[in-house]
């Protein structure tokens, strides 16, 4: 099923009428697609020409939206169940008991007393699963947000140097943020790859209704987020390296010709 997102970057995919190609852009970027490299692979421009076109229909680039599938990272505690691994055997016990002492009239042994077990270890499980792929994609989702924010930091660089002041000094920096951006690439790919195999599922009904509880309780639900990771992070990684080198290796030609007039100016 086609979402607005999938709909814009079509779109952009097939752009052509001249001045269309920044509102396309405009239309992506506010769909939910904020990564500036699939922009620019779509519109098949340079990820400047992206800074731009999105500037110049009025959108921030710095200041990227929240969608809702973001995972945030709080304490778990479903009827005591925290899904922390070494401590289910004892959650579920405590949470035996608790229902023993809630309803003395039943024989914990009977079929009462073996229906609530079933329920119990089927929340136990589903909340640690839970907790561990939760875990996962919120670390892709930090680590994808600064892979962005790097690569982006390397063109804000990249441009400071038309203006800077001490040029050898902003040079510098420009080389410290490829590499800073280069490290990123390599962190976010272990922790996409990390987060698509260990899948979301439930076994049961008894798993869904844990579920069910789980979002009830103000946590968030998994599937958008698992939608939203990339279906091939090693080349996506292997991509995005190769652009960021290919545009560094012209660069470091083009700051090659200034080089001698700027250690000229610093003596």
């Amino acid at each position: 099923m086609s979402t607005r997102r999938d709909e814009a970057m079509a779109a952009l995919r097939d752009w052509s009428r001249p001045g269309r190609r920044a509102d396309l852009l405009a239309e992506a970027w506010q769909a939910g697609e904020t990564n500036v490299s699939a922009l620019a692979e779509a519109a098949r421009v340079s990820r400047p020409t992206v800074y731009a076109d999105l500037r110049s229909r009025g959108i921030d680039p710095d200041h990227r939206p929240k969608g809702d599938s973001v995972i945030t990272i709080s304490p778990l505690d479903i009827e005591g169940f925290t899904g922390v691994g070494e401590r289910m055997d004892a959650e579920y016990d405590a949470a035996l008991r608790r229902w023993a002492a809630q309803h003395p009239e039943l024989d914990p042994r009977g079929p009462e007393g073996h229906a609530e077990g079933m329920r119990l270890v089927a929340l136990s499980e589903t909340v640690a699963r839970y907790a561990g792929v939760r875990d996962l994609l919120a670390h892709e989702q930090v680590a994808r947000a600064e892979r962005d924010r790097l690569l982006h930091q390397v063109e804000l660089r990249w441009e400071a140097l038309s203006t800077a002041a001490t040029w050898l000094a902003a040079h510098h920096a420009y080389v410290l943020a490829v590499d800073e951006a280069r490290i990123a690439i390599d962190m976010w790919r272990e922790r996409a790859e990390a987060a698509r195999r260990r899948p979301w599922f439930c076994f049961s009904p008894r798993d869904e209704a844990a579920y069910r509880q789980v979002q009830e309780a103000g946590h968030p639900a998994l599937e958008q987020a698992l939608a939203d990771l990339d279906s091939t992070p090693a080349q996506t990684a292997e991509r995005l390296g190769a652009d960021l080198d290919q545009a560094h290796e012209r660069r470091t030609e083009l700051a090659a010709q200034t080089l001698p007039f700027a250690q000229s100016a610093a003596r």
